[in-house]
């Protein structure tokens, strides 16, 4: 930054200068153009270098819980991984683990993105080092007494578990054990070993076709009910106060699929969310018996009454009438005014520039409100089916989120 200043100060100087040798307006115009220009410039690229390395902090977490947060490295031996570039091989998951903790807890907050986690966000100077992200956790924490209900957190394509801390530390903290799953060779990046691992051709295709991702989504649903399964029979803090025989599943976009696709697989599922993603898998023609809940952004096609006008929106839509006709059980469908795709995401509490919301699919409603909205939604639906408590229906805290037409 100290050099940044320096040449901006060089700069003004010279043209500065300059402009003072020139008598006649034109020339003083044309020297005072291009220092405008280049004064913009160096004072952007200034304001985001500092914004870049700025502090930012999560929501806080709701509940009357602190939150522990841990990790593993495990390899389902029952499964060979399609995705992985070496034939054979089975399939290895990074699993993230966000759990209550006693309320007087203390210590220093987890790093949200340790190591090559970092390379998580690819904006570059356009958003802040995620190392400058604080969260709410504390790493190896004691575990609160009692057994506490399963959520199982999935990604949406691209994206991996810790970009969802905002959301399962407000779970954590309500008393639900979070695993947060990320898909591997699907993601941009997973750590597995200490070592980073990148996405594949097969894990993260070009080829969107229903039949293609009707596939991937049953390899993700799998990973969901192994992770739900393994995590029950763990060892170690954990052990005695996970309750597995009940589990629910969240996801968001393309795990929000997986999502509904791994309830309609487990027997222990309760219950399912979607968030803002497009329903695959045999669940969209078998439906659900369990309560599922979707939740999309205003006037899409998944949550709300649509007039699809091309035929992504018309998929959008045909899947999600056809999947809430073959479910069963209770279907509630929200929609959030002013959030975008990315709002579900801890987008919302990076720095991104405003203008550059729209490309990063964030909406006008203020990032961290949005998470706070989602969190509060996520929540009531798991208190619902997992503790019996009352319907997810609208809360007048939350004016944003209006039920579907």
């Amino acid at each position: 930054m100290i050099a940044v200043v320096a040449v901006q100060i060089g700069l003004i100087t010279l043209l500065a200068q300059a402009a003072r040798r020139r008598r006649h307006r034109l020339a003083k115009a044309l020297v005072a153009v291009p220092l405008a220009l280049v004064l913009a410039i160096v004072g952007t690229v200034a304001y985001l270098g500092v914004r870049h390395v700025l502090l930012r902090q999560l929501p806080a977490p709701t509940g009357p819980y602190r939150v522990g947060r841990t990790a593993f490295d495990w390899t389902d031996t029952g499964r060979v991984d399609p995705f992985a570039p070496e034939p054979g091989r089975h399939r290895e998951l990074s699993v993230w683990v966000w759990y209550p903790a006693p309320a007087g807890t203390s210590g220093r907050p987890a790093p949200y993105a340790p190591g090559h986690w970092a390379r998580m966000l690819q904006f570059g100077i356009l958003a802040n080092r995620l190392d400058a992200v604080r969260t709410h956790s504390v790493a190896g924490a004691p575990v609160a007494a009692g057994r506490f209900p399963l959520v199982v957190l999935e990604p949406g394509m691209g994206l991996a578990a810790p970009q969802f801390s905002t959301l399962a530390e407000d779970l954590a903290s309500h008393g639900y054990v979070v695993a947060g799953v990320t898909p591997t060779y699907s993601a941009n990046v997973t750590v597995l070993h200490g070592h980073p691992v990148g996405r594949s051709t097969a894990g993260n295709p070009q080829d969107l076709s229903r039949a293609n991702l009707d596939r991937l989504v049953a390899v993700w649903a799998a990973d969901a009910r192994f992770v739900a399964g393994r995590l029950a029979a763990t060892g170690g803090p954990l052990a005695g106060h996970v309750d597995a025989s009940r589990v629910a599943y969240v996801g968001h976009s393309f795990g929000g699929a997986a999502s509904l696709q791994a309830c309609h697989d487990d027997r222990r599922c309760v219950g399912a969310v979607d968030m803002d993603g497009t329903p695959y898998g045999t669940v969209v023609h078998q439906g659900l018996a369990a309560p599922l809940m979707l939740l999309g952004t205003s006037g899409d096609c998944l949550a709300g009454a649509c007039h699809p006008t091309d035929a992504v929106h018309r998929d959008i839509d045909t899947a999600s009438r056809t999947l809430r006709a073959a479910s069963t059980s209770q279907s509630f469908r929200y929609e959030i005014t002013g959030a975008e795709h990315f709002n579900f995401t801890d987008y919302g509490a990076y720095y991104i520039p405003t203008p550059l919301h729209g490309l990063a699919q964030l909406g006008p409603i203020s990032c961290d409100r949005g998470l706070v909205v989602v969190s509060a939604y996520v929540t009531a639906f798991a208190d619902h089916v997992l503790r019996g408590g009352p319907a997810p229906h609208p809360d007048r805290r939350y004016p944003e989120v209006r039920p579907a037409a």
